[in-house]
């Protein structure tokens, strides 16, 4: 049986002040809506559904190149009202699982239980206890303990008020309930909207099984109005992920003071220290020491490779053995062979630095190829860009290049060749050769310094 995901993230979310759909504020480097669409793709024979309304351009923006169906709510009237804009698209007799832009935690493992339910014929509803159930719809229940209704906050008497479970709003039933229900929703309630949940008490008295379950945390079906909600939010999936980590093989100095926004695959015996950022794809190879404060995004780093202090990698390859830092700062196109170094207040840029090639400090290599065992001294610079086009410094095996350097591309240096210190190379520089472009040391006997003229004159 096929499931139709219907996801609601029409509201304008006014508690968050901001010009932003609520649904497009990140958790974990991901907005909220992408989340749900995202673990709600791991069901099978899924087609997906996104109800949009405050802006509704900016979250068919986000979600460009994604397989789904847009439908509009123009006017907020309820999610009853809402799920009822989805349905023209909806196949017959399938799962219809009703999910929230801005519920965006909630575990595979739970939609597919409530899948399986619904495929059955019943109901499913998710619910949860809470200490504090203020706002939310109470979960009525006959004496036999059965669901038979949902009373929203502002519709409850006071000892419904009592009650601690609630309604999270999520729930799947087969598609020909809905299409038969939806349509004999009122809005002669508190709040003059069309409330999904009266399909409750209509299933209760058709005689159709309503089973609530519970998710394994609160956090699972935790929604966000606010920015402070969303802060708790994502300290919640951070330690989550971090548990993730430490469980597959990683030390982790402080779990609180790790960020993953993205997906992290790692080896064994990873050491992390505090105030990582993990974002977009990072693979991390067995032995990979990370020191504090570093930011890595869309990046694979070699076994054994140590990451000093303050550094940042993005878009690159790293190899085995690599050292790098502290203050370096790996940009896109970056590749580092086995045993390559490169050190503090050092840039790279599309650079392929060779096995065994030290970059040591305070330079900057770009748009470069380097071979094996080269040496680049402190000061370097590859001059890539003329102001119009960027061009290629190559250098080969073994080359020394000396310090406070100027290789003005596109050049190649040789293997084996030396640059003497301060050079400014413009033109190709042969095998085993040294070029040295120094102007000639001048010296002037008994020169009289400037004096620092009085004031006045």
């Amino acid at each position: 049986m096929s499931v139709d995901v219907v996801i609601l993230a029409a509201g304008q979310g006014s508690r968050m002040k901001s010009n932003l759909p609520k649904v497009l504020h990140k958790v974990g480097g991901r907005s909220m809506l992408q989340h749900v669409i995202d673990t709600a793709s791991r069901l099978d024979q899924v087609n997906t559904h996104v109800v949009i309304g405050h802006g509704a351009e900016q979250v068919r923006e986000s979600l460009a190149g994604q397989a789904m169906n847009f439908a509009l709510q123009a006017e907020q009237k309820g999610t009853g009202h809402a799920v009822a804009q989805a349905m023209p698209e909806v196949a017959d007799n399938s799962v219809v699982l009703v999910l929230y832009g801005d519920v965006p935690l909630t575990r595979a493992e739970t939609m597919q239980q409530m899948v399986d339910i619904a495929a059955q014929g019943d109901l499913a509803l998710l619910t949860v206890n809470l200490k504090d159930p203020t706002g939310y719809g109470r979960i009525v229940r006959d004496e036999r303990d059965q669901v038979v209704a949902i009373v929203e906050h502002k519709d409850a008497t006071p000892e419904q008020h009592k009650i601690a479970e609630v309604n999270t709003g999520i729930l799947a039933v087969n598609s020909q309930y809905l299409q038969q229900w939806l349509p004999q929703l009122s809005s002669e309630n508190a709040q003059g909207e069309y409330y999904l949940t009266d399909i409750i008490a209509m299933a209760a008295t058709q005689g159709l099984r309503i089973s609530a379950i519970q998710p394994e945390a609160e956090e699972e079906v935790q929604g966000v109005n606010n920015r402070v909600q969303l802060a708790e939010l994502e300290r919640w999936y951070q330690r989550q992920q971090a548990e993730l980590l430490m469980l597959n093989g990683a030390t982790l100095a402080d779990p609180a003071r790790i960020d993953v926004r993205g997906n992290v695959k790692i080896g064994h015996d990873i050491q992390i220290d505090i105030n990582v950022v993990l974002e977009g794809h990072v693979e991390l190879a067995d032995n990979v020491v990370i020191e504090p404060n570093c930011y890595l995004k869309n990046c694979s780093i070699g076994a054994g490779t140590r990451i000093r202090a303050n550094t940042v990698i993005e878009e690159a390859s790293i190899a085995e053995s690599c050292d790098i830092g502290p203050f370096a700062r790996l940009r896109p196109g970056t590749q580092l062979a086995d045993k390559a170094k490169v050190g503090n207040f050092v840039e790279t840029k599309k650079a392929i630095v060779g096995e065994g090639s030290k970059i040591n400090h305070l330079s900057y290599v770009g748009d470069a190829v380097l071979g094996k065992a080269v040496n680049v001294g402190a000061g370097t610079i590859t001059c890539n860009y003329d102001g119009v086009n960027k061009s290629l410094t190559e250098i080969g095996d073994n080359a020394f290049i000396g310090s406070n350097t100027a290789l003005v591309a596109p050049v190649q240096v040789g293997k084996m060749a030396t640059i003497g210190a301060g050079s400014t190379i413009s033109k190709n520089v042969a095998d085993d050769a040294l070029a040295v472009t120094r102007a000639k040391q001048a010296e002037i006997k008994n020169w009289p310094r400037p004096q620092k003229k009085e004031k006045g004159n």
